[in-house]
């Protein structure tokens, strides 16, 4: 769709440019100017001169439309590796949005012990302790039955687990 708005821009470019040189130099296709055409006299070595420059605009005329249909002409392919890229996007962030759906219904709070089967990746960062590599090895890790497998799992050292253990639970 860009490239054919190019495509326009340019094309309506080139006939402004077309139209507005050919009036400039005296030839109009309106029958009223046509008398001025016939006025203007050149001498022969004129005449080449003015030939030449009739050639130059036909030619740069004919290069703005060949640009513009080389753009138009172009176009990016849709291929099934950028459909693929998307589905996998596309469920990253479902699942991702049913954590945090999740977690709201639970109504997480400082006051109520956190859920590893639902927590989000923030969620598990404000724990004290979780560093993101750790965060993203129990969102890896799951699901949990009690959240003692943390440390069975090696999932996370048991000087780690016992600061948090207070903050998570294991809920099915």
């Amino acid at each position: 769709m860009e490239s054919f708005r190019l495509l326009t821009i340019l094309v309506g470019v080139a006939m402004f440019y077309f139209l507005y040189e050919r009036r400039i130099g005296g030839w109009s296709p309106f029958p009223q100017n046509m008398a001025n055409q016939r006025r203007l006299k050149y001498h022969p070595r004129q005449q080449k001169e003015v030939n030449q420059m009739d050639f130059f605009r036909y030619r740069h005329v004919c290069t703005i439309v060949l640009l513009a249909a080389l753009a138009g002409c172009t176009h990016q392919q849709n291929s099934q590796d950028l459909k693929e890229k998307t589905a996998q996007a596309t469920a990253d962030v479902k699942r991702d949005a049913k954590a945090v759906a999740a977690g709201i219904r639970e109504g997480w709070s400082r006051d109520k012990p956190l859920d590893l089967n639902t927590a989000t990746r923030e969620q598990l960062l404000s724990l004290p302790g979780v560093t993101a590599a750790e965060a993203d090895r129990v969102i890896a890790g799951r699901p949990y039955d009690e959240p003692g497998e943390l440390v069975t799992r090696r999932i996370m050292p048991k000087t780690e687990y016992d600061k948090i253990a207070d903050w998570v639970t294991a809920k099915k």
